[in-house]
């Protein structure tokens, strides 16, 4: 039989982690006779008041099986057949979604560059030249990832400086929020005050990370977009038929702010972790540490030992860059007993 001891604790990612208990027990508790399939449920209805009451009452969700499915749903509410959507190079629907976008879509995705992956208006200034032009595909949506990829955080006066300057230029602004929870409690804030308070039109909400089974969704802050999610939403193959399992478990999340819990904990677990080897000679981070993501660039021999023991990603591996994520359920003593190992693997590459 397969136990939790049969693996070495991951850092690859919190997909890895397991479901927090109470997203377990709101599952089972779901778990109760026969509701109508396809989101008529009770659950349903309570999970779209929960977000309601989260983002403010002019959001509708929509519960999605992933967040390729709720990207690629969410953008296809803004984008027409000639658009482009302005993102990040380093963004997930650009680099680890395998062209979904693009290929479901049929949009064009123009990858901006970016620093500690996060873009500014003057990095789409630049791109709006296209506008009217029948050469080229239109802008129509810039999109941001939230926590970025590079375990940033935009602040809320940079999202709002962005979505001023999209809207301004008829553009709307998506948000890929699959660490959304990650953001709001690094930094301090609600969910709101990083979404519908500083202009997002439309966003992913992140749950698998955060501590969920498997429910990601689709939240749609400006009203106008929300006529065809339906029928998107069905045509994408992300229409749960026992929905009540999904819905159950996002409710889980936003009630008595259990996403800022498990966020909250996952992101000190990665402070904890940068703490540790901050002090190593040859080990620098790349990025700051914002999330609970740690990206360090070590000695070459030093992660070739490392992954013989640890499940992690190499980033960059023309410079020894690794990726560590940390998740809700990582404890100190995993932190510590990492840590202990990764001064082990830098002193012995070092010859020390």
């Amino acid at each position: 039989m397969l136990t939790s001891t049969s693996f070495p604790k991951s850092f690859a990612s919190d997909n890895h982690a397991g479901v927090h208990p109470s997203v377990l027990a709101a599952v089972l508790e779901a778990n109760t006779g026969d509701a109508p399939a396809y989101g008529g449920d009770l659950w349903t209805v309570a999970m779209e008041d929960a977000f309601r009451a989260t983002f403010g009452p002019q959001a509708t969700t929509y519960p999605m099986f992933n967040g390729t499915g709720a990207n690629v749903v969410g953008l296809g509410l803004a984008l027409r057949p000639y658009d482009a959507v302005l993102c990040p190079a380093t963004a997930h629907i650009n680099t680890n979604e395998g062209g979904a976008a693009e290929r479901v879509l049929g949009v064009k995705l123009i990858p901006l560059p970016a620093e500690n992956g996060k873009i500014s208006p003057e990095d789409l200034r630049g791109e709006l030249g296209a506008l009217g032009n029948i050469q080229h595909a239109q802008p129509r949506v810039v999109s941001i990832s939230q926590v970025t990829e590079c375990g940033t955080c935009y602040t809320a006066a940079e999202i709002a400086e962005l979505a001023e300057f999209a809207h301004a230029h008829g553009l709307f602004l998506h948000m890929d929020g699959a660490r959304l929870a990650n953001a709001a409690a690094e930094i301090g804030c609600s969910l709101r005050s990083l979404t519908t308070d500083v202009g997002v039109d439309l966003l992913s909400f992140g749950g698998t990370k955060n501590g969920a089974m498997g429910a990601e969704a689709l939240v749609i802050l400006r009203p106008e977009l929300d006529a065809s999610a339906p029928f998107l939403r069905k045509q994408g193959m992300q229409l749960a038929s026992k929905m009540r399992f999904v819905s159950a478990q996002l409710t889980a999340l936003l009630t008595e702010d259990l996403w800022r819990d498990n966020a909250a904990h996952a992101n000190a677990m990665a402070h904890r972790l940068a703490d540790g080897i901050a002090d190593l000679p040859g080990v620098s981070l790349r990025y700051p540490v914002q999330s609970n993501a740690v990206f360090a660039a070590l000695p070459e021999k030093a992660v070739v030992e490392l992954m013989q023991r640890y499940l992690f990603h190499v980033w960059d591996a023309t410079e020894n860059v690794v990726r560590w994520v940390t998740a809700f359920d990582t404890t100190p003593e995993h932190i510590d007993a990492f840590v202990a190992d990764i001064r082990l693997a830098v002193q012995g590459a070092s010859g020390s």
